[in-house]
């Protein structure tokens, strides 16, 4: 259950910020990877979403979801690697990734199984992790 909690909780990351094997051109590989490094740098998040109310939420939400500074960063890598099948998968078209995210916030295990299979085996340790955490929370 908290592992379909995960997908969607990355599901809602991901829109808030574009099925694997297409090749991208270059404005979409440049935002690509423009992402990435905001979703993985935490100085470049953090102005994200300070300039975001709605990022500030989701960001909250993430925080009390992982209990520690290092499960969210593992969360933001885990959502960038997301982002990265996602946007591959769909060739960089825009509409796509955003029809396979809201499938995803209803139907988190067909989300699941359009990721790489490293994608998927990260998002499922991660899960435990966090339901490894939320266990020791008082």
């Amino acid at each position: 259950m908290k592992r379909n909690a995960a997908v969607a909780l990355l599901a809602l990351v991901l829109t808030a910020a574009p099925l694997v094997g297409q090749t991208l051109d270059q404005a979409s590989s440049e935002t690509l990877a423009a992402t990435l490094r905001m979703l993985l740098d935490p100085s470049l998040r953090g102005t994200a979403i300070a300039g975001n109310p709605q990022a500030g939420a989701v960001d909250a939400q993430i925080q009390a979801l992982t209990g520690s500074p290092a499960l969210t960063q593992e969360l933001y890598a885990v959502a960038a690697d997301v982002f990265r099948d996602l946007t591959q998968g769909a060739g960089g078209d825009v509409r796509t990734m955003s029809e396979a995210l809201e499938r995803g916030k209803v139907d988190p295990a067909s989300f699941a199984a359009m990721l790489s299979p490293a994608t998927l085996a990260r998002l499922r340790g991660l899960a435990t992790k966090i339901s490894d955490e939320q266990g020791r929370r008082p």
